[in-house]
């Protein structure tokens, strides 16, 4: 074969697996430019908080209480004389962290337990959606609340297992019903009568057909996630004063001096939260559009 023919048999062959979703993405220039924007965030957090001494951040200055930027502190003072650009960095960090491990967390219950409800039905279906409806008709955030006031001294990983403990319920209930229009198909039918285990046709049969919205529920929950640490913290419900978090920057706006006149103060955390949201969110849509054209390719 020549390297002319060779070459034409290349672009008349049609992108399999993987290189779909590449392909795909990169048609559109707004997600790579997200991308970009949450590497580059990732990396500053990340590698930032590493060289940070957290502790000699963390110390109270009162004589230079709401100092000005300088440089020597580049995004000013908070109210006890820290560094916001320190604290802006670390809190980066720990809620990016916090929110990845939320997700993560209530995926894999979530999209497990969901598919396992709709495959099998039933009684099966019935018990788990029982659970499901009970723990969603609780007050979750009232009892999140409940639960940060009440264990002494918690940290992030208290705060990651008690907000876990609630927020998969939407997870199950979404990949139930999509499990349940999933399982009629020929396909699920012609793994049963070959005899293959539940345990193959769930997970390695039905589950990837519902890539495209896992992907897009993922990213979407990151940035919630990332939101509802923010929001708590924003209270004073969230993580515990001597952790920062991008919350507890946000959370100085609800003195209005400082909201008019210490912008540095809160401003930055706002913008950094915005950014990393919306860069999310595209990247998400895109991740899930990609899905859907390697599942319509094969």
């Amino acid at each position: 074969m020549t390297k002319a023919e060779k070459q034409q048999l290349t672009e008349s062959t049609p992108p399999m697996g993987f290189n779909v979703i590449v392909r795909e993405f990169k048609k559109d220039k707004v997600a790579i430019a997200s991308l970009i924007i949450i590497v580059v965030l990732l990396l500053v957090a990340f590698i930032g908080s590493a060289i940070i001494d957290t502790e000699k951040l963390m110390e109270v200055d009162i004589l230079n209480q709401y100092a000005n930027p300088s440089a020597e502190h580049w995004l000013g003072t908070d109210i006890s004389g820290r560094d916001v650009f320190g604290e802006l960095i670390v809190g980066a960090k720990n809620s990016i962290l916090i929110g990845f491990s939320i997700t993560i967390i209530t995926s894999i219950i979530g999209v497990s337990l969901g598919i396992i409800s709709g495959y099998y039905g039933g009684l099966v279906d019935n018990i788990l959606m029982r659970i499901v409806d009970f723990v969603m008709v609780l007050p979750m955030q009232m009892i999140i609340i409940v639960f940060v006031t009440i264990i002494p001294k918690y940290n992030i990983f208290n705060f990651v297992l008690i907000m876990s403990a609630f927020y998969w319920v939407g997870k199950a209930r979404l990949f139930r019903s999509k499990t349940l229009s999933e399982g009629r198909r020929d396909y699920v039918s012609a793994s049963k009568t070959l005899g293959t285990n539940d345990f193959t046709i769930m997970f390695r049969e039905v589950m990837p057909n519902l890539s495209s919205l896992i992907i897009t529920n993922l990213t979407i929950n990151f940035a919630a996630n990332i939101g509802i640490e923010t929001g708590l913290s924003f209270l004073g419900f969230g993580l515990p004063s001597d952790v920062p978090s991008l919350g507890t920057l946000i959370g100085f706006a609800k003195e209005s001096d400082i909201l008019v006149n210490k912008t540095w103060v809160w401003l930055p955390a706002s913008v950094f939260i915005l950014i990393m949201m919306l860069s999310i969110n595209y990247v998400g849509q895109a991740l899930g559009r990609s899905a859907d054209a390697k599942q319509r390719l094969g």
